[in-house]
This record gives structure tokens, C-alpha cells and sequence, in this order.
């Protein structure tokens, strides 16, 4: 992608890799279903996709000074087998139907099949591969061919982001039991679900790859929970606002699964009584229609929750621009970095 002149050097580089590596790891057993459903998963990490993640960890590595190699395309690569398999448990969570524009993997399965049991089907296959895609990511970051012990700190930040993006998932699950979350509890789970998972780790995990002192992984911090927080603030106000044609997902998911988003968290703590009965009556209901949920964002633009999340956005894009023109990296990367950060928070899908 290349943007106000600046070329992205990764993308093509990650898919030439997953390509390869996705040849080397077809079905294991000559079963026609088998290969459908692996062609399946293979169709879903090789289509579509921001590649944000490897992106963020290859411009890590370089700003720790690691020099353009096969080897970080090999290990951020990995990230995106992470990134699949936790997308197609999530899209199994929220019971969605469509993914970059295409049908999920669970509703793929369950449409191979017929009768009673292709619901149940198409839910347990879905977590299978996206198990499997989970596996793949640790197989290729250890055959990444990076030096053993820089490999190995590397991985431990790896573990940690895993654990970190599935307690932000539990406490997302949590939080449509818990009616009325505040702003507070809703930013945790952004940082843990989306800002670490998405920008701080995959940058340390480069960074780490290359060998880079704490200082400079401490100002990875710095820089990459509010961009990712930023990040995911934009991804629900498109969520709620977007359109399903950019955004490849329904526009009414967000709403008719109840997510507790600061969005909504600001339009609770603002709203008049009128208002807040409509906003309990409709948000999470799954019944919600188009006109129902346009009355629902009517709300957010009456009670400013959508200027505050403009503006809450703005701050920590501004944060995180000064922490980066203060870290220790190279030039080349601060520039990657800053195209990707005004990417990451001002996006349109």
C-alpha cells in the first residue's frame, strides 16, 4: 500500500510466505471433507486481512536495527496465523455471519452440510481450525530461523500477548452480561483485547527478535497502547456507523450483540431517561432492525458520545506521536510507523 509516497514493503512479502508455508502443511489424511475444510482455512488467511500485525512486528525488528530479511517475514508472518485463528473463534462467539465481505468459516462448514446438526457442525469445525491456524502460528515463528536465544525472549512476549488477548476476550464476553459498563471497564478491555494484541506485542515481539535492549521495547509501550487503543476506538465507531460494503461485517453486529463499548458507555452515562430506556431496550436485543439501530446512533450523535470518542481518539493519536518522535529507533522505521499509526486511527474500514 502506498501512501502520501511511502511504500509498504511487507504485505506481499507475508503473503509469498504464508503461501508457501500453507503448501507445506495441507491435509494429513486423503479425505475429501478434510482437504475442503483446509482449503477452507486457507482461503480465509490468504484473502483479505489489514496485515497490521506483521506489518507492526517487521518495523519493530527494523527500528531495533535488524537488517531486511527472510527471517522476520518468516516470524511475522506467524502473527497472522495467530490473528486468523483467534478471528474465527471470535466470529464464533458473536454468532456473525460475514468476514471481509465473505461468509465465516463456522457458516462455510455449516453451508458444506445439510440437516439438523450442520448448525452444531459448522460451530465445533470452526473451532477446530482455528485451533489449528493457533498451531501453524507457533510452528512457523520457532522455524522462523531467527538466533535461539533472541527467538526465545521473543516468544515469551508471544505467550504473554496470547494470554493477554484472551483474558481481553473473556472480560468482552463478560461485559454483555454486565449491563451498563462504565467507560473505565470498557477501555480494559480494549487495551488487553486490541491495543496489546495489536500493536504494543507485535512490535516488542520485532523488537525482541533483533535483540533490543528493555528501553527500547518500554518505549514500544509507549507508543503502541494508545495507537492500538486509538485503533480499536475507530473500529467501533465503524462497527456502529461504518458500512457493511467497507467494513466486510454486518453494521448491526456490534449492536445486536450488546458489545459494551466505550461508544455506548458514554451514551449511557449521558442520556436522558427516554433515551436510556430505548438504548436497554434495543442494544443487544437481536430483533434490532436497520430503522431501530439508525434510532440507536441517532442517540450517540444527540448525547456527543460519538464526538467524545473523536476526541478521545485525537489524544492518544497525539500521544503516541510523541512518544515516537522520542524513541530510540531507526528513522526509517519512526516514518513506517508514523504512516501506520495515522492508518491504524483514521481508517474508513
Amino acid at each position: 500500500m502506498a501512501v502520501g509516497g511511502w511504500q509498504d514493503p511487507v504485505g506481499p512479502r507475508i503473503d509469498k510466505r504464508l503461501n508457501g508455508f500453507l503448501d507445506d502443511w495441507r491435509a494429513p489424511v486423503s479425505d475429501p471433507d478434510v482437504a475442503a475444510a483446509y482449503e477452507l482455512l486457507t482461503s480465509f488467511i490468504l484473502s483479505g486481512g489489514k496485515r497490521i500485525r506483521p506489518q507492526l512486528c517487521y518495523w519493530g525488528w527494523r527500528g531495533a536495527g535488524g537488517d531486511d530479511c527472510e527471517e522476520i517475514i518468516s516470524a511475522a508472518a506467524a502473527l497472522e496465523l495467530c490473528h486468523a485463528g483467534l478471528l474465527i473463534h471470535d466470529d464464533i462467539m458473536d454468532g456473525s455471519d460475514m468476514r471481509r465481505g465473505r461468509a465465516t468459516i463456522h457458516r462455510s462448514l455449516a453451508d458444506l452440510h445439510e440437516g439438523p446438526g450442520a448448525e452444531a457442525f459448522g460451530q465445533a469445525g470452526g473451532i477446530l481450525l482455528g485451533a489449528l491456524s493457533l498451531a501453524w502460528s507457533d510452528a512457523l515463528l520457532s522455524s522462523c530461523g531467527v538466533e535461539p536465544a533472541r527467538l526465545h525472549g521473543a516468544h515469551h512476549v508471544f505467550d504473554a500477548m496470547r494470554t493477554e488477548v484472551i483474558s481481553g476476550q473473556y472480560l468482552d464476553i463478560l461485559g454483555q452480561l454486565r449491563a451498563g459498563a462504565s467507560v473505565s471497564a470498557a477501555l480494559t478491555v480494549i487495551r488487553f483485547k486490541t491495543a496489546k494484541y495489536t500493536v504494543e506485542r507485535p512490535l516488542q515481539i520485532g523488537g525482541a527478535l533483533a535483540g533490543a535492549d528493555p528501553d527500547l521495547l518500554d518505549s514500544y509501550s509507549r507508543f503502541g497502547l494508545p495507537i492500538g487503543e486509538a485503533f480499536q476506538l475507530r473500529d467501533d465507531v465503524l462497527g456502529t456507523f461504518g458500512s457493511s460494503a467497507d467494513t466486510g461485517k454486518s453494521a448491526l453486529d456490534d449492536m445486536r450483540e450488546g458489545k459494551q463499548t466505550v461508544l455506548f458507555a458514554h451514551a449511557l452515562r449521558r442520556a436522558t431517561p427516554a433515551q436510556l430506556s430505548y438504548l436497554r431496550s434495543w442494544h443487544g436485543n437481536q430483533e434490532l432492525t436497520e430503522e431501530r439501530a439508525a434510532e440507536l446512533r441517532e442517540i450517540l450523535l444527540d448525547t456527543g458520545a460519538l464526538a467524545e470518542v473523536e476526541d478521545m481518539i485525537d489524544e492518544r493519536v497525539r500521544e503516541a506521536a510523541k512518544a515516537l518522535e522520542s524513541a530510540p529507533i531507526t528513522s526509517e522505521a519512526r516514518d513506517a510507523l508514523a504512516v501506520l499509526a495515522g492508518q491504524l486511527a483514521h481508517r474508513d474500514r
